[in-house]
């Protein structure tokens, strides 16, 4: 399978994980998301089991739905790339028919639109662009955080197509030198990092602040710079230019730390507001 990056979207507030094969034109979604979405839990070990428990049934029942999904390396909420059951499209709206939930309905026309825009943006790849900044202004970012992102991720992708062509592998070995970056110039790790903010699944990058941005493009920048200039191939020269990279930023944070006597580092995020429990009625 040729694939892209995995990546995330949302339906309504539940994220889906999803791996775009380009291959075949083909999206994969993560199974459990979908069933946390159609069981509206907020917690993944108990999505987990429900989709256990319905597969294994559907197994008993010899339906077709359980060859139909396979197994492929998605983040998870450690922060790890690690194999979890992802599905066609056309294969989740038969199995949305297999979970009674109010949700069956949008989900289905939610996966159908996916598939529609995902053929436009191929087309025009523009309107990938556009939609994503129309999710952002919709999710309360300020035009100019949303400039700022977007310079981030062309940083961010000008880094990775110098890796891909020195011998560096998608997904796990991209993750790594990530990490060394953000490591180096944060002083935490991705995983520490999405922590503090109080993520899980979600990308990071999303839920930085304004500060957080420009330093992990600095870091960012400055890497593919000297992995150029020293041309570095493969693994252990491109993690020395990583760090290199990220160094170059750590100093230009400690300076504006030092200057303004704030971390850069914030645990601010976009997530919505908890809701409050109601209270429990006394027993009579």
């Amino acid at each position: 399978m040729s694939a892209l990056l995995p990546s995330a979207t949302l339906f309504e507030q539940h994220q889906i994980r999803r791996l775009y094969d380009d291959a075949t034109e083909t999206w994969w979604f993560s199974v459990i998301d979908i069933i946390r979405a159609l069981t509206q839990s907020s917690d993944y070990q108990a999505a987990r089991k429900y989709w256990k428990v319905l597969k294994g049934r559907l197994a008993k029942e010899g339906s077709q739905l359980v060859t139909d999904c396979y197994q492929l390396k998605l983040p998870a909420e450690d922060g790890k790339m690690r194999e979890t059951d992802v599905a066609k499209a056309e294969t989740l709206l038969r199995l949305v028919q297999s979970v009674p939930s109010p949700k069956a309905e949008p989900i289905k026309l939610w996966l159908a639109k996916v598939g529609y825009e995902r053929m436009q943006e191929m087309a025009d790849p523009s309107l990938s662009v556009d939609r994503a900044r129309e999710l952002w202004l919709k999710h309360g970012r300020s035009e100019k955080w949303i400039q700022q992102r977007m310079m981030g991720q062309e940083t961010r992708n000008k880094l990775t197509d110098y890796w891909k062509n020195h011998d560096i592998k998608e997904g796990e070995e991209f993750a790594i030198l990530t990490n060394i970056i953000h490591q180096e110039w944060s002083g935490v790790t991705v995983k520490d990092h999405k922590s503090i903010k109080g993520l899980k699944t979600q990308n990071l990058r999303d839920h930085m602040t304004e500060a957080e941005l420009i330093f992990t493009a600095l870091a960012e920048m400055s890497t593919r710079q000297i992995a150029e200039t020293e041309q570095a191939t493969g693994m252990p020269k491109n993690k020395v230019a990583a760090r290199k990279g990220g160094g170059i930023a750590k100093k230009a944070r400690l300076e504006l730390e030092q200057r303004t006597g704030k971390s850069v580092v914030s645990g601010s995020n976009f997530l919505p507001p908890k809701k409050k429990a109601l209270p429990k009625k006394n027993k009579k």
